[in-house]
């Protein structure tokens, strides 16, 4: 073991920055962690960095490890380096260099001074490069006649060229989902509603994940006010012998949600995603999932009362007034469930098809929150005041 100390923390830095440049050209490099964060940005636990390739091309994958999310950005050798440096320079105040021959440390001192420690290799082998890799998917398309039947597969269960990227999408979903009814209390039965389930891709696949992978006692419904996907959808949850799932023909408004355990409405339009979540919590729900889509009741509040605040240099233009309504409205959301006692996490979920981004939003319950809080009644009042927001529809649902 060597110990490098530098009383000049640019030259230690630019000297970890060397080592990395060395250990990429001479194939030895394995990864980067960056650790111990003393930046402002809220959540923001680490920097996770690996080589991929990407079209042919090597890069630099950074992972920003957040407590409730992951970011993943892609960098050009040039690039990450630069983003190195500033974080060393900045936010981060260890970080470690693994290699095939040796793992260097830098480390700031007490003396906000930084130093290079080389140990031994804890890692020998060279990870793969792949970025697209086959990975286990928890929906498999082994004897899944409804993945044939929604034309997914074919008889022999092989996806389709053309569905890939839905196949990829539902299995996206499962992993979200499984991770948080793992958060559950536990059920006899689990009722679990999807609330405008369309042609059913993620009634079906979570049902089957539900009972065939986990071995839940659960039921589930998919609400759709469409007479024609609700007739073929409770065909094929027969014809794969899916004896607790079933559709209701119906609107969101209109179901009747009384003993729901987990609530599902993904890319409901406008204040219909308001009437799931005032469903879900109507219900007492322990989970509820929203993927939000258009967000057009608070962007003609804003428009309607133009308040002055500090960024409506901003939200005078179009398209980012579109995108200040996006936030208000689901930022508002998520302090509404935290009104009514639910653990929330707000985060940007990518799929593995690459589709465009997406936010979900999610409400946990949980008894040892503070219900109805006053606190965050004020935020709620709060935050409706400075954007000019006179009336947000779950608010009133919920007779806030």
């Amino acid at each position: 073991m060597r110990n490098f100390v530098s009383m000049n923390s640019s030259d230690t830095i630019i000297s970890f920055i060397k080592a990395i440049d060395q250990a990429l050209s001479d194939n030895s490099f394995v990864s980067i962690t960056l650790g111990n964060y003393k930046g402002l940005e809220p959540a923001l636990k680490n920097i996770y960095i690996k080589k991929i390739l990407i079209k042919k091309e090597e890069k630099l994958s950074f992972t920003y490890r957040y407590q409730t999310r992951d970011i993943v950005k892609n960098f050009s050798t040039h690039e990450a380096m630069e983003n190195i440096t500033k974080a060393l320079g900045e936010d981060f105040k260890f970080a470690t260099l693994f290699t095939t021959g040796f793992d260097l440390i830098i480390e700031q001192t007490k003396n906000e001074s930084y130093s290079l420690k080389k140990i031994a290799a804890t890692k020998t082998d060279l990870p793969s490069l792949q970025h697209d890799k086959e990975k286990k998917r928890l929906i498999d398309t082994n004897n899944k006649a409804y993945l044939h039947e929604l034309k997914i597969t074919d008889a022999a269960g092989n996806v389709f060229k053309a569905t890939q990227d839905k196949y990829r999408q539902i299995n996206h979903y499962i992993e979200i989902l499984s991770s948080l009814i793992k958060e559950l209390p536990e059920k006899k039965l689990l009722n679990v509603v999807d609330m405008g389930s369309g042609k059913g891709y993620l009634t079906f696949a979570l049902y089957d994940y539900l009972t065939n992978v986990v071995n839940m006692n659960a039921q589930v419904t998919g609400v759709e006010f469409r007479a024609d996907l609700v007739k073929l959808c409770n065909s094929i949850a027969t014809n794969s012998n899916f004896k607790k799932l079933h559709f209701e023909e119906g609107t969101i408004g209109s179901y009747d949600s009384n003993d729901t355990n987990i609530l599902i409405a993904l890319h409901a339009c406008d204040t219909a995603t308001d009437d799931a979540i005032q469903k879900g919590i109507t219900a007492n729900a322990d989970l509820i999932v929203v993927a939000p889509c258009c967000h057009k009741q608070i962007r003609r509040e804003i428009e309607k009362h133009k308040a002055a605040n500090d960024v409506e240099f901003i939200t005078k233009h179009g398209i980012f007034l579109e995108r200040q309504a996006e936030m208000v409205t689901d930022s508002i959301r998520a302090m509404v469930l935290e009104y009514f006692g639910y653990k929330t996490k707000v985060f940007e979920f990518i799929t593995d098809a690459h589709t465009p981004k997406n936010i979900m939003i999610i409400g946990i319950k949980n008894n040892a929150l503070t219900y109805k809080s006053p606190i965050v009644l004020d935020k709620i009042k709060a935050a409706k005041k400075y954007f000019g927001v006179e009336v947000h529809h779950l608010e009133k649902a919920m007779g806030i």
